[in-house]
């Protein structure tokens, strides 16, 4: 894959953007790949160069990506304050419940369609999906989806006002952790150790909530890019996004080593599994 400047627009040439109307409600999607299918959840302030990157990564593995448009401008590097007045209108959507603790943003059950959309047509033995700051918590949602095999969990951020609260119902975490023991399956997890917005707490809830079906990775501060777009600049002042912007591009940066872990993840659960 070549190398793009992670602080220019990034024209998302290579994706196919299909509007997919699912349970009445259409949004448009960003598509690119062959293989099984794994559905990548942006992070704020949206489909920023550091997410299309990590799809593309995803995409170079032998997957095919599906990325929705849930918030932002698709491609943008916002500025500090249009990326702001993003997250602001996101606090509020009724879609997110941003400050919701045990309950499921109702968008989750339009992501838990396009997984089973998705599978349907990419085939093999099931669905990736991985959720990064404010939709951090979706890919645990969507394991009601059966199709749903391979769940990631980078910094979830929900519920914002309760560090120690997790965003799903609890009738609904005890059925995802239900079907983990069933399936013999795992979620993945990662934060930075002094992550304001993802702290130790949530992770020590999931993992009172899963069980050893949780497997949290807690990566150090120094390991944290610090050239950073004006959004994460100004607004985002700890470290954050593990394989998007607080990400190190170079061999043997343990951000890599996360996001090597997260492919061979998807490769277990969705290519070797057949």
């Amino acid at each position: 894959m070549p190398k793009r400047s992670m602080k220019q627009d990034d024209s998302l040439e290579d994706f196919q953007r299909r509007e997919i109307t699912l349970d009445g409600l259409t949004k448009a999607v960003l598509v690119a790949g062959t293989g099984p299918a794994v559905i990548v959840m942006t992070e704020m302030p949206g489909i920023s160069p550091h997410v299309a990157r990590f799809a593309r990564w995803v995409r170079d593995a032998g997957f095919t990506v599906y990325m929705p448009s849930l918030f932002g401008r698709d491609g943008a590097v916002p500025s500090a304050d249009e990326g702001a007045a993003v997250f602001q209108r996101a606090c509020v959507s009724a879609e997110f419940r941003a400050f919701a603790a045990n309950e499921s943003s109702p968008v989750t059950q339009w992501l838990r369609s396009l997984a089973r959309y998705a599978h349907d047509e990419c085939g093999g033995p099931g669905v990736g999906a991985i959720g990064m700051c404010f939709t951090g918590n979706f890919a645990l949602t969507m394991m009601l989806e059966p199709s749903v095999l391979a769940p990631v969990l980078s910094q979830p951020s929900l519920p914002l006002n309760n560090p120690a609260g997790i965003e799903i119902a609890p009738d609904e975490v005890k059925a995802v952790r239900q079907r983990l023991e069933r399936d013999g399956l795992t979620v993945l997890a990662y934060r930075f150790e002094g992550d304001k917005f993802c702290m130790a707490q949530r992770f020590q809830a999931y993992s009172e909530a899963l069980g050893d079906r949780f497997i949290g990775r807690v990566l150090p501060d120094s390991a944290a890019n610090t050239d950073l777009a004006p959004f994460f600049e100004r607004h985002v002042t700890t470290p954050h996004s593990v394989v998007t912007a607080h990400l190190i591009d170079e061999a043997g940066q343990p951000t890599i080593a996360a996001r090597d872990e997260i492919l061979a993840f998807f490769k277990q659960r969705l290519v070797e599994r057949r």
